[in-house]
């Protein structure tokens, strides 16, 4: 484990209406167990677990982060929530991403009505981050931590490093009006078992694309759940390139 992959911790928030704690630890699946201090997985990996209590923002937070619509019945939960359970694991690479995000789907199956996550401020509706730990490949875990933030100018990722991966950043002007490319370069990176650093060139089958150039990695800085100790990416269009030489 390097430097950075050991530095990255995975933070979750999951709100539900528990009347009591042992109500939820009556419901949790069976070989999870909870403890005073952690949630520990059926290989025993022990992800800290501590509640905390509702305020009067976090509700309208959660609704107004979803990727997807949550259910009707995951909202009715989500406003009248009593508790919210934080789960703060190792990330910085896919299993351990696999790792917290099981740990979220079992205190969903016990009743938490989805999930938020510190590290890129999206949230999930419990039905479909059960079906993305279901999952549990490339493309469940990008979709459910890799944020896509929309700026006037360029479009971002945020949440890259749970993965262990770098946050990559484009022009909307190589963008189609949909940033399908976005999607296809965290598709990229999810799936490849090999680092994409500066100077790296994405190609498809007409040739190549976009090469990735470094730059400046402190959108947050060191201590926050958003700070990525792998760094950033600008994807810089090959005809722009061609064109400047």
């Amino acid at each position: 484990m390097n430097e950075s992959e050991s530095s990255v911790q995975a933070a979750l928030r999951i709100p539900g209406s528990w009347s009591n704690p042992g109500e939820l630890i009556e419901r949790m699946p069976p070989e999870y167990h909870l403890t005073p201090e952690a949630l520990i997985l059926p290989d025993k990996t022990e992800i800290v677990c501590r509640p905390v209590p509702p305020d009067n923002q976090f509700a309208e937070i959660f609704k107004s982060s979803c990727r997807r619509p949550a259910t009707r019945e995951e909202v009715a939960t989500v406003d009248r929530y009593t508790v919210n359970i934080t789960l703060t694991g190792p990330g910085g690479s896919m299993p351990a991403a696999l790792k917290i995000m099981q740990a979220g789907a079992a205190i969903v199956r016990a009743g938490g009505a989805g999930v938020f996550i510190d590290n890129c401020a999206l949230a999930h509706g419990g039905r479909d981050w059960i079906e993305m730990a279901d999952d549990g490949g490339p493309d469940a875990l990008s979709f459910a931590f890799a944020a896509i933030v929309r700026g006037k100018y360029e479009i971002y990722t945020m949440g890259m490093h749970v993965l262990g991966l770098p946050d990559v950043q484009m022009q909307h002007a190589d963008l189609d009006p949909e940033g399908s490319e976005i999607l296809d370069v965290i598709r990229y990176l999810s799936h490849s078992d090999k680092p994409v650093g500066d100077g790296h060139v994405l190609a498809d089958e007409h040739g190549p694309l976009f090469q990735a150039v470094a730059t400046d990695s402190h959108r947050m800085e060191p201590g926050s759940p958003m700070h990525n100790p792998f760094g950033r990416l600008k994807l810089v269009s090959m005809t722009d390139i061609a064109e400047g030489n």
